[in-house]
């Protein structure tokens, strides 16, 4: 009995491990806290999942937004403009093309006087659309012009380069009363035509809505102007002015020409 006794012993603690191993299959040891699933080894990691990666990139463009905001000039977005202008302007009626537009010999077809204008109209971001009109006086005559104009603008901060290009309607009139002027007005001469500019300039905005610069153009006329009935004009064909007689003999046939300017000019402009 004591030998079984023994043997019974031997068996149930032999068995005990293979018990123990029953009751341990099939079940899962938690993972240990401290994140990673238990990954980790050696101080090892697995990489950031996508969604990781996407909150990070998020970050890093917010930050770099946040610094390009403080490094500009704080104008924010501008969707209006207006702006005037006033400087010198050099013009040639007859540069590339000369057909009695004018009597050469009492008009002078080249000059050089005071100019100015403004312009208005809409910008967005980089691209501005508007209008703007132009008033020359000159000795013998003057020249206005009406355009469409569009424009580039690159901000820099508070500098902003630009470039322009612009055309539309151009008249000249208002002749001199010491270059016959007075007859040619009341004749009714009529020259009008068509102009095309092109033009640079920088600004400088002092406040967000408020800037000065400058601005230099070059432009191209083409100019016409029909012929008119010499009973108007006070040189009639028995009329011993010779002058009056010359003038007459031009203006009684169409002419026509094409001529081009340089304009210099200081601008103010307000922002909206």
């Amino acid at each position: 009995m004591k030998i079984l006794a023994c043997l019974v012993a031997l068996g149930v603690t032999a068995t005990a491990p293979g018990v123990a191993l029953a009751q341990g299959y099939g079940q899962t040891t938690p993972p240990p806290a401290g994140g990673n699933g238990g990954m980790s080894a050696g101080g090892l990691a697995p990489p950031p999942t996508s969604q990781e990666n996407q909150s990070s990139s998020e970050v890093q463009t917010e930050q770099e937004l946040n610094k390009s905001e403080q490094e500009d000039s704080g104008r924010g977005l501008e969707f209006f403009y207006l702006n005037g202008e006033i400087g010198m302007e050099h013009l040639g009626l007859q540069t590339f093309k000369a057909n009695n537009l004018v009597d050469a010999n009492v008009v002078k077809s080249t000059q050089t006087g005071l100019m100015y204008g403004g312009g208005l109209g809409f910008r967005l971001v980089f691209l501005t659309l508007g209008t703007r009109f132009r008033m020359g006086n000159f000795s013998d005559w003057q020249l206005w012009t009406l355009d469409g104009e569009v424009g580039l603008h690159i901000p820099l901060g508070n500098l902003e380069p630009y470039f322009t290009l612009a055309g539309g309607y151009a008249s000249l009139g208002s002749f001199s009363a010491g270059n016959l002027g007075s007859d040619l007005n009341s004749a009714g001469v009529s020259i009008t035509g068509y102009n095309i500019r092109a033009g640079a300039g920088l600004d400088f905005y002092i406040t967000p809505m408020f800037s000065v610069g400058a601005n230099l153009t070059g432009e191209m006329l083409g100019l016409t102007r029909p012929g008119v009935d010499p009973a108007k004009l006070k040189a009639s064909a028995g009329s011993t002015n010779n002058t009056k007689q010359a003038a007459a003999d031009v203006y009684k046939a169409d002419g026509s020409s094409v001529g081009a300017a340089v304009s210099l000019t200081g601008v103010i402009g307000l922002h909206f």
